[in-house]
């Protein structure tokens, strides 16, 4: 039976586990309790009889001699001790209930000390609990409330076209009979020009109508609060009764509506006039712009979707929380039960279960009401839909997986022993040429590889020691990729890549065409390139179309806001430049069309490659740095142009030792050694202080932080040295040891391997130091932007 303080501590959610009732302290606390009440042994006065009578027998001869020191202490030594001596000469005189007395009464004063103690540990967790339970239920009410209104908002706009539909059809009937009532009479030409003087009837045809209204009311709403629109036209401060519109129990007051479709179609009668004006002249139509408004309108839907399934998540984060400490309580109460009696446990048990957290049951009917509302407007009374939504199933961990793991790693290390057998036998490892054409894409593979397998062993730790991964980067609980995953795609990569150099190196070995041999490993780029975009959902569908995301984002840097996955990913792209590189120089193999001859490297295209060298080892230190600018154009925040200086320094760096690696010159060393130097510690600087955290004196850890999710330090120590090892590894570029051609492509893999390791290393502690921060802020739900804000009628 598994303990509950283990059960408590699995199922606590890690970023409230200050706010929930420190169950251990108050074992603690019992344990106390339970020690100050077990009996002092002491002896039994005919036991202390016949113990002194048999001392006395066998210490007869010396007696004589000690009695004279004895009788002139013993008077001083009886009225000194606080426990009193108990002998076959004072069991008569009353002394053993004299200091059975004494002995009680110490316990009893320790038995009271500490049950007081107990109380006001246990009254101070449950004011703790009710007070973040009442700030969180507060903040989740308005939260309802707010979406309430956007809701209605959102109502207001969907029912706009539904309302100028049924307007301009009773606009057209009464134009049609306007004009049979006036056919007989008037010529048309007079006819044509009175109806449009007209001030009664028709002021616009039905599809101008519709677009106009859409765009004047709805779309200008969103066009306010962060979606911008084309057009806008003046807003009606009138307001208008809510008919139908699903309401909260919690909303405490109706929406300021800024314009509703009586109000709106009053409003803009003149203004749609000026429009169709405009749109004559311009020869345009605004069939543009309507579409944009509905596609805008979509858009705030989805926003107020997701708002409502982040509310429901929280509210269950409340509903568990209260639970958890509603079992805390009961637990520590039985134990405090068994060591002091029924009367005072059944006491706090009754106060326990009026608390606020307890009795208050808010969060449940504001969860039914979300699940109401969210079937009725979103999956159209689909309650098993609704719920896919709300409360959406983890995937479960697959034995197949961790089979299929097992079963390709046996097949790689045999392929990897077959395919170093026949180079050996062959001989073929050691020419140049054939280390030309394999090495560079086959070390794509590689590196790919070792990241993916750096990233499964960060996803295993980061598991292992709770922190909310999904929940910092944002990935859906459902599909985000699990240590296991991330085992299989590493190990089946590797399996494929090594297969194919077994069977590239038995095709050359056995006389076949040197081109159609060569292209393998580009047939091997292509495959895993498609399958990448791969449209069918298969092989992790969710996880790569998400990677094609993050590295648009990127490449769109400063263009696009970013978040904690971007800038994630985009310290993972700096530590794969060589990878980077390494692809650079396959696609010159095959678009430049010398594969194997490397013609691309002389002349005017072996200038414009070498180049393009410099470009690729520059983006990813380029993007970086622009997702710095843009977070500070959001933000504001000054540490962000800091941080870019480090993204600068280290361009500046590495196309020094760019230009070092092709002029061998002694001014070219100084500046690599000056602007490496000066990067490596602006960057170890940052890892240590921002990143991670750490190298704070004055925590309550010396030289680390305050808060630490490892339990051994010396972990974190080991860390800092070792990142500050591998941080210097540049200096193996200034050194330039003198070896082979294939000696030295696989020292620059190893290296390019360590810089992978390092930063594999890296993300562990920064995602560390990241949850914490959120622990310390109580931050567990992600907080939506929603599409409308509430304006003044005098707007």
């Amino acid at each position: 039976m598994v303990k509950f303080s283990k059960e408590l501590e699995a199922q606590l959610i890690p970023e409230w586990k200050e706010a929930f009732v420190n169950y251990w302290q108050l074992k603690k606390h019992v344990k106390k309790i339970k020690l100050s009440r077990k009996p002092t042994k002491t002896p039994h006065p005919h036991a202390l009889i016949r113990w002194g009578l048999a001392c006395s027998i066998l210490l007869d001869p010396v007696r004589s001699a000690a009695e004279k020191f004895a009788d002139r202490f013993r008077g001083s030594d009886n009225d000194k001790n606080s426990v009193a001596q108990v002998t076959s000469d004072n069991v008569e005189n009353g002394q053993v209930e004299d200091e059975a007395y004494e002995t009680e009464l110490t316990k009893l004063f320790n038995e009271e000390h500490e049950v007081r103690a107990f109380c006001e540990a246990v009254e101070e967790e449950l004011n703790k609990v009710n007070r973040f339970y009442e700030s969180r239920e507060k903040e989740f009410l308005d939260r309802g409330e707010e979406l309430n209104k956007q809701l209605q908002t959102l109502q207001e706009l969907k029912s706009i076209p539904s309302e100028s539909r049924r307007r301009n059809s009773l606009s057209l009937k009464a134009n049609s009979n306007r004009e049979g009532s006036l056919s007989g009479s008037w010529p048309s030409s007079h006819r044509d020009h009175d109806l449009s003087s007209e001030s009664f009837g028709e002021p616009l045809n039905k599809s101008s109508m519709e677009e106009a209204l859409e765009e004047g009311h709805g779309v200008a709403t969103l066009e306010t609060n962060g979606v911008s629109y084309v057009s806008s036209v003046t807003r009606s401060s009138s307001k208008s009764k809510l008919r139908g519109k699903p309401r909260m129990g919690m909303a405490k007051k109706r929406i300021p509506s800024t314009a509703t479709p009586a109000g709106a179609f009053a409003a803009l009668t003149s203004m749609l006039q000026d429009d169709l004006a405009d749109s004559k002249s311009t020869g345009k139509d605004g069939a543009g712009d309507s579409g944009t408004g509905k596609k805008k309108i979509q858009c705030a839907e989805k926003m107020i979707r997701g708002a409502f399934v982040e509310l429901y998540r929280g509210l269950c984060l409340l509903k568990n929380y209260s639970s958890l400490n509603l079992m805390a309580f009961t637990k520590i109460l039985k134990k405090f039960h068994k060591v002091a009696g029924p009367q005072a446990s059944t006491n706090y048990l009754k106060e326990v279960k009026k608390s606020h957290f307890v009795s208050s049951d808010k969060v449940i009917r504001l969860m039914d009401e979300v699940e109401s509302m969210f079937t009725e407007q979103f999956t159209n009374n689909d309650r098993k839909k609704a719920m896919k939504f709300l409360r959406p199933q983890k995937q479960r961990d697959s034995h197949m997986v961790t089979f299929f793991v097992g079963l390709l790693t046996g097949c790689f290390v045999t392929l990897f022993s077959l395919y170093a057998i026949l180079a050996h036998l062959t001989g073929i490892s050691s020419y140049p040429y054939y280390v030309e054409i394999v090495y560079p894409l086959f070390s794509v593979f590689a590196l790919f590889s070792l990241h993916l397998f750096m990233y499964g062993c960060n996803l295993f730790m980061w598991k292992r020691t709770r922190i909310n991964y999904n929940f910092i980067c944002e990935f859906s609980p459902t599909t985000a990729l699990k240590y296991r995953d991330a085992f299989l795609i590493c190990i089946a990569s590797m399996m494929t890549v090594v297969g194919a150099m077994v069977i590239h190196l038995l095709l050359l070995t056995n006389g076949f065409p040197l081109s159609r041999v060569n292209a393998i490993p580009g047939v091997l780029l292509l495959i895993y390139i498609l399958l990448l975009v791969c449209p069918f959902c298969v092989f992790y569908r969710p996880t790569r179309y998400c990677f094609i995301r993050v590295i648009r984002n990127i490449i769109c840097s400063p263009f696009v806001k970013v978040l904690m996955v971007d800038f994630f990913m985009a310290d993972q792209l700096t530590s794969q430049i060589p990878l980077l590189r390494h692809m650079e120089s396959t696609a010159c193999y095959f678009l430049a069309g010398s594969f194997g001859t490397h013609q691309y490297r002389t002349g005017k295209s072996g200038r414009f490659y070498g180049e393009l060298a410099y470009v690729i080892s520059f983006l990813p230190y380029y993007w970086r740095a622009m997702q710095c600018v843009r977070r500070w154009f959001d933000e504001g925040d000054v540490n962000h142009l800091a941080n870019m200086g480090k993204y600068v320094s280290a361009m500046a760096a590495a196309g020094a030792r760019i230009v070092y690696a092709h002029q061998e010159r002694m001014l070219w060393l100084v500046v690599v050694l000056v602007t490496s130097t000066a990067a490596v510690f602006y960057q170890l600087y940052w890892d240590f202080i921002k990143d991670w955290g750490v190298l704070n004196r004055r925590s309550k850890n010396p030289w680390l932080r305050d808060d630490l999710i490892l339990k051994n330090k010396c972990i974190y120590f080991i860390s800092i040295a070792l990142n500050i090892v591998l941080r210097f590894a540049w200096v193996e570029t200034v050194l330039r040891f003198r070896v082979g051609v294939v000696e030295s492509r696989l020292l620059d893999l190893f290296m390019a391997s360590l810089e992978v390791i390092r930063r594999g290393h890296w993300n562990f502690y920064r995602l560390e130091n990241e949850h914490l921060n959120n622990v310390g802020r109580f931050r567990a739900v992600k907080t939506v932007p929603l599409p409308f804000r509430e304006t003044d009628s005098d707007d």
